[in-house]
């Protein structure tokens, strides 16, 4: 029998992956579409379970629990921020210890948890205030500080879960693919098309199904069905193993930060050498078997160069092992580029305070509103989210079809717009939006003055909620221009050793977003009070006009800030084009 050759025998596994039994995989056995299927189930569920909770939960805050709606306000916009921040923590856990696969199960286990208390706290009455007696809200009982830590306890591990599942599912989904395989390389492309494909099936099934059935059925039902869906979501996956293709842990990038920060604090008093060429760097794939692109010195944050001063006081061995002594310049200069992102970064996370209004104030503005279709047919008021994903889903084909190739030929940009022009527009997009919620909202006004309900919060205004649609397609619009070109941008820009890094920026923001959202909210109903609030438990009662006016002038402002940035910031591409240093392909 002929032995293969040596070429036949390394394309058949794969030298930086590994089977479920620790040996090399095998291409023909592992990974692909079949173990990329079962990945992108758990994400629908985890859109649907986390959609399904955050676009009605405000009406439940006020209608069953009986909070203001400030208060209901801020509990949603907490409850998505912490979702989102927790993905930080779980990207470090799944690069520094347990590995994806490990750590989407065990943050499935932990999201389904939070579901099902959520459940049993929705199906037994003790856990909720008893109905309001009376017509107006002075009638009603607030839920119980147990009421509601049970309620708390329920969605904060629901956060836990999927910040820990959301931070490695679509990573571990692009693991199964070989980037250095044509084939393989297209087919890792389709995935991301597929994975937002499924994140929109999840977010439609969310808004339209669930929050029906929530509405109509019962919580209890609603968030049962999700409970169940996570359950069936793990099992699938976790059937899959024996055909994933497992990495070896990359370590975080946020210890790499850190790790330059204190070098460099650590040697703050020693002056900085004249010739950069003398501060310690290692020869490319020399440092921990890392690949990474050797970079050129840039003159900026040159305080972070001190982290790379060879110290005679320590001997080279010792040096070399000792990352929080001495940094790599390579490593330095990793950091600035990412330093170099910080406006950006910074001035995007506007538009996610803005898309916060979407799953509260406008999901209260449409409780009171006339949401008949027909004479029969109710709309669930959070289901007017439709209206945002079905924005999303058609912007992007109109995009893809209509103006990247106007771009292309007017901008003679070889993308049809650059990341940055996509995100200036997903801003732009959702300052128009603020502007239309705030013109709605006194319109809605007008109309329950006109007809004598501002009073009593149980009368229908007669105004159809479709007015509100305007407002969902601005953001839905805008977050389709903003979501693909901030993660463009950070997956783009952020130094090839740091990858991973390009998710937690992106993320962060959203969680940013909706934090400041609640910092908003607590100030504005703080300083206008109840004898003239801006966001008073009674929406006729109110001013939240005013409140979307100013969310409007500070998007302006924050539009002004985020040109000066797009305008400083040097494209990395460029950046090493200038020093004469080819981009490696990744």
């Amino acid at each position: 029998m002929v032995p293969p050759e040596p070429e036949s025998q390394v394309a058949k596994t794969l030298p930086d992956a590994w089977d479920h039994t620790g040996q090399p995989a095998n291409r023909s056995t592992t990974g692909g579409w079949t173990s990329a299927a079962m990945i992108l189930g758990v994400e629908a569920c985890e859109r649907l379970t986390t959609l399904g909770i955050a676009v009605n939960l405000v009406t439940y805050l006020t209608g069953t629990m009986h909070l203001g709606n400030a208060h209901a306000a801020n509990d949603v916009t907490n409850f998505m921020g912490t979702s989102f921040m927790l993905c930080l923590l779980g990207g470090f856990v799944a690069d520094t210890f347990l590995g994806r696969y490990l750590t989407i199960t065990i943050f499935t286990v932990v999201q389904a948890a939070g579901v099902t208390i959520l459940t049993i706290s929705t199906a037994i009455p003790s856990l909720q205030p008893p109905k309001c007696t009376q017509t107006g809200s002075s009638s009603c009982i607030p839920a119980t500080d147990i009421q509601l830590t049970v309620l708390y306890l329920a969605l904060y591990l629901t956060a836990l879960g999927t910040g820990g599942l959301k931070s490695s599912v679509s990573g571990f989904g692009s693991d199964q693919f070989d980037e250095s395989h044509k084939a393989e390389k297209a087919q890792m492309t389709a995935f991301f098309s597929w994975f937002f494909f499924f994140i929109s099936i999840g977010s439609l099934a969310a808004v339209t199904v669930l929050v029906y059935i929530q509405d109509n059925l019962g919580r209890r039902w609603g968030y049962g069905i999700v409970a169940s869906s996570i359950g069936v979501g793990l099992v699938v996956f976790l059937s899959g193993t024996r055909w994933y293709r497992f990495k070896k842990l990359a370590g975080s990038p946020l210890t790499q930060i850190a790790s330059v920060f204190v070098a460099a604090w650590r040697k703050r008093h020693l002056e900085l050498p004249l010739d950069p060429s003398a501060l310690f760097d290692v020869q490319i794939g020399e440092d921990d078997g890392k690949v990474k692109q050797k970079l050129p010195h840039s003159k900026q944050f040159r305080f972070l160069d001190k982290g790379a001063i060879k110290d005679s006081e320590n001997s080279s061995e010792v040096l070399k092992l000792n990352k929080w002594i001495l940094s790599t310049s390579t490593d330095v200069e990793e950091v600035k580029m990412v330093i170099t992102m910080v406006p950006i970064w910074a001035t995007t996370i506007m538009f996610w305070t803005i898309y916060a209004q979407m799953t509260t104030f406008s999901v209260s503005q449409a409780t009171t509103m006339d949401r008949h279709i027909g004479k029969s047919f109710l709309i669930p008021a959070a289901s007017l989210t439709v209206f945002f994903v079905g924005s999303i889903l058609l912007t992007v084909p109109v995009y893809d079809r209509v103006i990247i190739p106007l771009a292309k030929r007017f901008l003679k940009h070889p993308q049809g717009l650059s990341p940055l022009q996509r995100i200036g527009i997903g801003l732009v997009l959702s300052t128009l939006a603020m502007v239309s919620a705030a013109l709605t909202e006194i319109k809605r006004l007008r109309v329950a003055q006109s007809h004598g309900v501002v009073d009593d919060p149980s009368k229908v205004v007669p105004l159809s909620v479709f007015w509100l649609a305007p407002q969902f397609f601005f953001v839905g619009s805008g977050e389709a221009f903003t979501y693909i070109g901030q993660l463009d941008f950070f997956l783009r820009e952020c130094p090839k050793g740091m990858k991973t890094m390009s998710t937690g920026m992106f993320l962060s923001t959203l969680s940013l977003g909706f934090f400041f959202s609640s910092l908003l909210v607590t100030i504005v109903h703080k300083v206008t009070g109840d004898r003239d609030p801006w966001l008073a438990d009674n929406l006729n009662q109110g001013k939240l006009y005013n409140f979307y006016w100013l969310l409007t002038v500070l998007s302006v402002l924050n539009f002004g800030l985020y040109l000066i940035g797009a305008r400083w910031y040097v494209y990395r591409e460029h950046r090493l084009s200038e020093k004469s240093v080819e981009l490696e392909q990744e």
